[in-house]
C-alpha cells in the first residue's frame, strides 16, 4: 500500500467518509482550492463532504504527511547505521503516531555520551549478559572478573551493568508504550501550594491541595493548574496511586526482562527494573503526560473559543439602518457617532451627562437633534462603564421625541475588542482624522448593523469569547480562529460593492492583498457592475475568481444571478431551469411557487451533478438568503443597573456572552456577567453547555447568588428555581465579566503566555530529576 493510499484510508475512517472522497478532496486542496469553495461548489467531486469534515481532513493530512516524512527519515537513519532488520522495518511501518515512531527510534537516535556508553567502553556489557543468562549465579560472584583500572571494584562493575540495562529498558518501545497506556488509565494529577505563596495565589486557592484522575480532568481545570504552576503558586505531580501504582509500573518494566523468579539474578534484574521506573521512566511519563494534558486542554479550549466565535460572528444583524453608536464613559464623556445604512460615518460628537460636568439637559438636546437630523432608526450602546446610566439617558431622550415620530430601537452591544480596533492600523486608514476614542463609537454602531462585517476587523483573540485563550498554543489558536472566520464570512456572503477590505480578505481565494486591490479598483472606477468585472482587478487571476466569485454578491446589477450564491460557472444551468419555467428570471427568483414541478434530475449533465442542481434550485427560491437568525435583543430590567441592585430570586433577561466547558456567562446589565453553571442550565443533565445555549442567545435567568466584594453572580435557567447551585472552582468563575477587549484574566503575550503553565511544570520535572 502506497503512502497516499494509507493516509486516505486513515483519514476516511476518522471523518466518516470513503478513501475515494478523501483522495478527491485532497487533490482539490493540494491544487489550491479553499475549504469553503470545495464544500459549496465541488460536492459532486467530494461526495458532499462538508466544511467541518474538510477542515478535519486538512489538519489530519498535514499531521500524517509529516509523520510519513518522519517515518522515511527514521528508516534512512537506521539503515545508514546498518541496523535495519525486517522486524524493525515492520514495526516502523506499523507505527500509527509520531510518539510511537519516536519510541522505536529512541535506541538508534544519536545522543550525548551516557553512563551506559561509558560502561560499554569499559567492557561491562558482557557482565550484564552473564547475569541475564545465568540467573542462578550471584551477580557479585560474576562481577570480579570485570574489575579493571577503569572499573575499580565489584560495585562499580555492577553499577555499570545496571546503567546499560536502565538505558535499554528506557529505550524499549514496548515498555514505553505499556507504561504510557497504564499511566493514561491510572495516573492522578496533583497540585500543591508552594509554602509561603498562599496569599499571592488566592485566586488559585481551590488548587492548593488538589488531586484527581489525569484522564478525567476537564480542560479549564487543567489550564488553571498549569497557569498556577507557571505563576509559581503550585507544584504539579502526575503519578499513579502511591500504594499500588508504583509496583504495577515496575512490573510493566520488568516484563521486558522475561519471566523473573527468586534466583539471585532474577532479584538483581527486578531491582534494576524498579530503579529504572523510579529514577528514569517515572519522570519520562510525567513529562509525556504533562505534554499530552497540555495539548488536550489547549485543543479543547481552542475548540470552545472557535465555537463561541462562530456563534458571535453569525449573530443576527439589526440590518441596514441609520444608527447612533454610543461609547459610554463618565469623566471622559459619552462618545457619539452616527452612521448611515451602509456604515458610512455621518456625524460625531461627545456629550457629558455624568460627573463632573453633569450636563444632562445639553446631552439630551444633542441626541434629540442627531435623531431628527439623520432619521436615526437604531441606537447602539456599548456595554462598558456607565452603560446602564447611558441606557437610562437614551430612554429619557426617546420619551421626549415629538408625538408621532418614529422611535429608534435602543440596544446594548458588546464592546469587546472595540478599543483594540480603535487603535488599529485599519481604523487609522478608515478614519485618519478621527479621534481614537470616537472610532470606538463607530465600531459599536456598525457591529449592531452587521456583527460579522465589523468583528472581522478585530483580532479574534481580543473579542473575549474564549477560556484561557492567552495560555494556549497561539499558532494553533490563530489558525483555528482564521478558519472559523473564513467559514462564517463565506457562509453569509459578501456585498462586493460595500464590503471593507478586512471583510473581503476572508472571502475564499482572496486574502489581504487582493482585498486591498479590489477596494482600490472600486474607489478608482466606481461600483462593480457584475461579478465578471472582478477580472479587471489587477492581480486577480482565473483561480482567485473561481474561488471567490460565488461568495461575492452584487445587488441590483444587470445580471440577477450575481446577487445569489449560484457560481458563475453554473449560470448556464440556472438559465436552463429558468427557460423551463417559461418566465423571466427576475420573476422567478424569490418565488418558490414558480419552480414547482421542476425536477432537478432533468438538468444534470456531465459537469454539474444533482447536488449542484439542487443548490441552484434552492438559491433561485431564496436568492442570497442570509443564514443568520432574525434580530432580537434582551430587555434589561429597570432599576437593576449595578451588582448591588441584585437580590436572590430576581428573574431577569440577558444575553449569553461566553460559553465555557463549565457553563455560560450572561450579561444582565449590571457591568458584570453572571455565571449559569452547567448544573443550572436545564432541568436535566447537560454534558456540554453548547447543547443548551450559544453566544448571542437571549435567555431568561434567575439570580441565585451574589458576592459583591468578588463581583460574582450566580444564575440559574432551571425552571425549578435552581436549588443549591453547584459551585464551580474559583478559577472557573473568574472568567466571566468580559468587557471591552476583555477575556479571562490571563497572562498577556510573549513566549510565556504561549507556554501557559507548561514551562513551569516542565521545570518541576527537571527539579525532580
Amino acid at each position: 500500500m502506497d503512502v497516499a493510499t494509507r493516509i486516505a484510508r486513515t483519514i476516511a475512517a476518522e471523518i466518516n467518509a470513503s478513501p475515494t472522497q478523501v483522495t478527491a478532496a485532497t487533490e482539490l486542496l493540494d491544487g489550491g482550492a479553499t475549504v469553503p469553495f470545495v464544500a459549496r461548489y465541488r460536492k459532486e467531486v467530494t461526495g458532499g463532504l462538508d466544511d467541518t469534515q474538510l477542515r478535519n481532513l486538512s489538519e489530519r493530512l498535514t499531521y500524517l504527511r509529516e509523520m510519513e516524512a518522519r517515518r522515511t527519515a527514521i528508516i534512512g537513519s537506521i539503515r545508514d547505521q546498518d541496523k535495519l532488520t525486517d522486524d524493525l522495518a515492520r514495526a516502523i511501518a506499523a507505527a500509527e503516531t509520531k510518539a510511537a515512531l519516536e519510541d522505536i527510534y529512541l535506541p538508534f537516535k544519536p545522543k550525548r555520551r551516557t553512563k551506559a556508553m561509558i560502561a560499554r567502553e569499559n567492557g561491562l556489557e558482557p557482565l550484564l549478559r552473564a547475569i541475564q543468562q545465568n540467573r542462578a549465579a550471584e551477580p557479585q560472584t560474576l562481577a570480579p572478573g570485570f574489575v579493571t583500572k577503569d572499573v575499580p571494584d565489584v560495585k562499580a562493575a555492577l553499577d555499570g551493568a545496571r546503567d546499560i540495562l536502565v538505558e535499554e529498558l528506557s529505550e524499549n518501545a514496548a515498555v514505553l508504550g505499556g507504561l504510557r497506556d497504564f499511566m493514561r488509565s491510572n495516573a492522578f494529577i496533583a497540585a500543591k501550594v508552594i509554602a509561603g505563596k498562599e496569599d499571592a495565589g488566592t485566586k488559585f486557592a481551590d488548587y492548593f491541595d488538589h488531586r484527581e484522575k489525569w484522564a478525567d480532568i476537564p480542560s479549564h481545570r487543567a489550564l488553571a493548574i498549569l497557569r498556577a504552576a507557571k505563576e509559581e503558586i503550585v507544584t504539579i505531580d502526575i503519578s499513579p496511586d502511591p500504594e499500588t501504582g508504583a509496583a504495577r509500573a515496575e512490573g510493566i518494566v520488568a516484563q521486558a526482562l522475561g519471566r523473573l523468579g527468586d534466583r539471585p539474578g532474577d532479584l538483581w534484574l527486578r531491582n534494576v527494573a524498579g530503579w529504572t521506573w523510579r529514577v528514569r521512566l517515572s519522570n519520562t511519563m510525567y513529562i509525556d503526560l504533562l505534554t499530552e494534558l497540555r495539548k488536550r486542554a489547549h485543543d479543547e479550549a481552542i475548540r470552545v473559543f472557535g465555537r463561541n466565535l462562530k456563534d458571535l460572528l453569525l449573530a443576527a444583524p439589526a440590518g441596514a439602518k441609520t444608527t447612533i453608536g454610543l461609547d459610554p464613559g463618565i469623566r471622559t464623556g459619552v462618545k457619539v457617532a452616527v452612521i448611515d445604512a451602509t456604515g458610512k460615518l455621518l456625524d460625531t460628537t461627545t456629550i457629558y451627562p455624568f460627573q463632573p460636568k453633569n450636563d444632562l439637559v445639553g446631552s439630551e438636546a444633542v441626541l434629540l437633534t442627531l435623531i431628527a437630523k439623520h432619521g436615526v432608526e437604531l441606537i447602539a450602546i456599548g456595554n462598558g462603564t456607565a452603560s446602564r446610566e447611558t441606557e437610562r439617558l437614551v430612554a429619557d431622550v426617546l420619551k421626549r421625541l415629538p408625538k408621532g415620530a418614529k422611535v429608534p430601537a435602543k440596544v446594548v452591544v458588546s464592546e469587546a475588542g472595540a478599543s483594540v480596533y480603535s487603535a488599529s492600523e485599519q481604523a487609522a486608514k478608515e478614519f485618519p482624522g478621527l479621534d481614537v476614542s470616537l472610532r470606538g463609537a463607530v465600531s459599536i454602531a456598525r457591529r449592531l448593523q452587521d456583527p460579522l462585517a465589523e468583528l472581522v476587523k478585530v483580532p479574534p483573540e481580543s473579542i473575549g469569547v474564549g477560556q484561557y485563550q492567552h495560555d494556549v498554543d497561539q499558532r494553533q489558536l490563530t489558525k483555528t480562529l482564521e478558519a472559523v472566520v473564513e467559514d462564517a464570512v463565506n457562509a453569509v456572503g459578501v456585498d462586493l460593492n460595500t464590503a471593507s477590505a478586512p471583510l473581503l480578505a476572508h472571502v475564499a481565494g482572496l486574502g489581504p492583498s487582493l482585498a486591498q486591490s479590489i477596494v482600490a479598483h472600486r474607489d478608482a472606477s466606481g461600483a462593480f457592475a457584475s461579478r465578471a468585472a472582478l477580472k479587471k482587478v489587477a492581480g486577480l487571476g482565473p483561480r482567485a475568481f473561481e474561488q471567490a466569485a460565488g461568495f461575492l454578491r452584487i445587488r441590483d446589477g444587470a445580471e440577477p444571478l450575481d446577487a445569489s450564491s449560484v457560481h458563475p460557472e453554473a449560470y448556464g444551468v440556472a438559465r436552463k431551469i429558468v427557460r423551463a419555467c417559461g418566465r423571466d428570471i427576475r420573476a422567478i427568483m424569490g418565488e418558490p411557487a414558480a419552480l414547482k414541478g421542476i425536477k432537478a434530475e432533468q438538468f444534470v449533465d456531465e459537469k454539474f451533478g444533482l447536488p449542484t442542481v439542487r443548490d441552484i434550485l434552492s438559491e433561485l427560491e431564496k436568492p442570497g438568503r442570509d443564514p443568520r437568525p432574525s434580530f432580537v435583543t434582551a430587555t434589561f430590567a429597570d432599576g437593576v443597573e449595578d451588582i448591588k441592585d441584585l437580590k436572590p430570586g430576581m428573574s431577569l433577561e440577558g444575553t449569553v456572552t461566553n460559553v465555557a466547558a463549565f457553563g455560560a456567562f450572561v450579561d444582565i446589565g449590571v457591568h458584570q456577567d453572571g455565571l449559569v453553571h452547567i448544573s443550572q442550565l436545564a432541568d436535566r443533565f447537560v454534558k456540554d453547555p453548547n447543547e443548551v445555549v450559544k453566544v448571542g442567545d437571549v435567555v431568561k435567568v434567575r439570580v441565585t447568588e451574589i458576592d459583591v466584594p468578588r463581583k460574582r453572580i450566580g444564575l440559574t435557567m432551571r425552571k425549578d428555581g435552581g436549588g443549591e447551585q453547584a459551585r464551580p472552582a474559583r478559577d472557573d468563575r473568574q472568567q466571566g465579566g468580559n468587557r471591552r477587549g476583555g477575556s479571562s484574566p490571563a497572562p498577556q503575550g510573549g513566549k510565556n503566555a504561549e507556554q501557559g503553565g507548561f514551562g513551569a511544570a516542565l521545570a518541576e520535572a527537571m527539579r525532580r530529576k
